[in-house]
């Protein structure tokens, strides 16, 4: 090893003085000046950000200091409480570090099995901070005042129709003692005593309370809170999605994506925590294994013969044919299910049974389950016969999995729909007199937020019995047999695409649910609250890292854009509920009116002139029109600089592609 001492470091320093001033200036001593002067224009900021020498940083923290003694005194008492305020800002966020939720499980699974299973946790963390977020959007301007009007007797004005038809009969409390089973029974249903409370839409009321100099509005409260977290959540998804798109459009360029920058450049050397460096070890190793394997893949497909290629699509047709025949069976399976599950409450047989009435009431959610559970495995089995690479393959099956559960669920909502608007009845009379069918929905949207109330319900229960009574049994059995079939048969594996989607599920069903069934995200948070422990336990417990593994960060981006495609189906039922269904006559805020969406007429009505001009040349086509041919122009433009932008960065890379071969060429020749 070679050994500096002073002398040399003085004769190193003298020559550097002597080259800078010998020679003109470079571009390096060019490009440190423009970060001087840029401090100079904004001398609050710290010396140590500035790309220069220490030598350079010594000379401008010597004149810095001149610079001090000539300010006055309020001058330097500002800049000291600034240089007090930033270092105050730089305590606080490392220990906001700390109070990040899962932080350090996070961190363990992401060293212990890589951070394509690490996403999967990220993910459900996420959904639970925007359920929690929702729920207190909810509670805060829905559910609270409701109860406190009620708790306190305000001057509450509410809204009594006065016909006295059958449209407007009602009544869901139960009549005497109940026996035990019943109670048990409406808590699983949402029937009873569950529909007259806080829970469901049906128990709000169409209240105005005026006290003194305050005024409050539910049923406008009620609708504004619906349309903002479906914003809120629209933003925070797209704000997500749009960091993942970034990391996902590095990590798929090779160029920039290669072995090098993982070995040389993937290492924190600022760890000191041995268990951490383990952890850090680990990740960079499952990383540089899915670069391997993507790439042997992609290796012996460019090796296809054109007879190979056209044996290959030939098997994709037929096995897609397969797909869309399973797929369809599903829908009409889940289709008869709700109509029979009507049908098979109101026999007398059933009446009064506990596990028949259970099982006829949770016959949709039983057969969405089942065909959630099954398809997947068969989608598995048909995949590995296509033939495509790892990430094409993980997307693929996603894809078939999210057409299956979103279009079982939007099967299942059409069923409703059509039972609730007398669409598959012949007698058209209850729809004619009351605007929906009242004599199998008194309260329809009590009766939509049941189902999804159960279907809820149901989800999580599922979760709970694979976990406890088929991966731990098949951990021991695993463990403790000896037989070649068990053995054969495996550890479990941890399939990160199946479990996303069915949390995307869970979620988009609280997203239509929570309109007709308030209290839903808070069920939804605590549900996927105990999920990330029970995942976490049989990850640790009872699984295995998988033996093919991907890349995290297309997985965020893909889930991310997933739950957007949820996002958007959830809107299609509650929008159209507000603008197109008639509300239940004797049930809800919105009791007595021809549409829900005439609330927020009727508040636009109530409002100085001035600004119902404002709200009313906003709805009118004079400015959705020229808005919409402005977003266009605006689209386009973004798209032609995207496209711009995407061609020069290509021509960069080629430029460097080209100078690296160069240098290549130029070190063998000198050799």
């Amino acid at each position: 090893m070679w050994q500096t001492n002073a002398s040399v470091l003085r004769h190193r320093g003298h020559e550097e003085q002597t080259w800078t001033e010998t020679f003109p200036p470079t571009r390096e001593n060019a490009l440190e000046n423009n970060w001087v002067d840029m401090w100079l224009q904004n001398e609050n900021r710290p010396i140590k950000d500035l790309y220069c020498s220490m030598q350079r940083k010594i000379e401008i923290r010597r004149k810095q200091e001149r610079k001090m003694k000539k300010k006055t005194g309020l001058e330097s008492w500002k800049e000291e409480k600034g240089r007090s305020w930033r270092k105050f800002r730089r305590k606080m966020s490392v220990v906001l570090q700390h109070l990040i939720l899962w932080k350090g499980s996070l961190q363990t699974i992401g060293g212990q099995f890589g951070t394509g299973i690490q996403s999967y946790f990220t993910f459900l963390r996420f959904l639970v901070l925007l359920n929690f977020v929702t729920f207190l959007l909810v509670a805060g301007f829905i559910v609270i005042p409701s109860i406190a009007f009620n708790e306190l007797g305000l001057n509450q004005t509410v809204s009594h129709s006065p016909n006295n038809s059958k449209c407007f009969e009602y009544n869901p409390n139960p009549q005497g003692l109940e026996r035990f089973y019943v109670f048990i029974m409406n808590i699983l249903m949402g029937t009873g005593f569950m529909e007259w409370t806080y829970m469901f839409y049906g128990y709000y009321k169409k209240t105005s309370v005026n006290f003194s100099n305050f005024s409050y509005n539910v049923p406008l409260a009620y609708l504004v809170t619906t349309l903002a977290y479906f914003l809120l959540s629209l933003l925070w998804t797209v704000i997500r999605s749009v960091q993942g798109f970034k990391q996902s459009l590095i990590t798929d360029d090779s160029s920039v994506n290669n072995y090098t920058d993982k070995v040389l450049a993937a290492w924190d050397f600022c760890i000191k925590d041995e268990k951490i460096i383990t952890l850090k070890q680990r990740s960079i190793r499952y990383e540089l294994k899915v670069d391997l394997e993507e790439e042997k893949i992609k290796r012996l497909h460019a090796q296809r013969t054109i007879c190979q290629r056209a044996g290959i699509y030939s098997v994709r047709i037929l096995l897609n044919l397969i797909v869309i025949a399973l797929l369809c069976g599903a829908f009409y399976c889940i289709y008869r299910s709700t109509q029979e599950s009507q049908l098979l409450l109101a026999l007398e047989s059933v009446k009064g049974n506990f596990i028949l009435e259970l099982l006829a009431g949770y016959l949709p959610s039983i057969v969405i389950t089942a065909a959630n559970f099954i398809l997947p495995l068969l989608f598995n089995i048909t995949i590995k016969w296509e033939q495509y690479i790892l990430s094409v393959e993980i997307r693929l099956t996603l894809v078939r999995c999210v057409f299956l559960r979103l279009a079982s669920l939007g099967m299942l909502l059409y069923s409703l729909w059509n039972n609730i608007t007398c669409g598959d009845t012949e007698n058209k009379t209850p729809c004619d007199n009351c605007g929906y069918n009242y004599v199998e929905n008194k309260c329809w949207e009590t009766r939509v937020g049941q189902e999804m109330y159960k279907l809820l319900i149901f989800d999580f229960l599922t979760v709970l019995v694979m976990i406890l009574l088929v991966d731990f049994p098949r951990k021991m059995i695993v463990d403790h047999c000896s037989c070649k079939l068990v053995q054969l048969w495996g550890q479990q594996e941890f399939v990160v695409p199946q479990f996303v989607l069915d949390i995307i599920y869970g979620q988009t069903v609280c997203w239509i649910g929570t309109f007709f069934c308030p209290l839903l995200p808070l069920l939804n948070t605590v549900k996927y609250f105990i999920i990330f422990y029970m995942k976490r336990l049989t990850l640790f417990s009872n699984c295995r890292p998988a033996d093919r593994t991907f890349r995290a960060s297309n997985a965020n981006f893909f889930f991310l854009l997933v739950l957007l495609l949820g996002l958007a189906i959830s809107w299609v039922p509650v929008l159209y509920s507000i603008f197109v269904m008639t509300p239940s006559k004797p049930c809800g805020p919105f009791r007595d009116q021809a549409f829900i969406w005439d609330t927020i007429s009727m508040a636009v009505e109530s409002l100085p002139k001035v600004a119902r001009n404002f709200f009313e040349f906003i709805a009118s086509q004079a400015f959705a029109i020229p808005l919409f041919f402005f977003s266009c122009i605006v689209m386009f433009y973004l798209m032609a600089l995207g496209s711009s932008y995407g061609k020069l960065v290509k021509t960069l890379k080629d430029q460097l592609q080209m100078e690296r071969s160069r240098k290549i060429l130029l070190n063998q020749a000198y050799q």
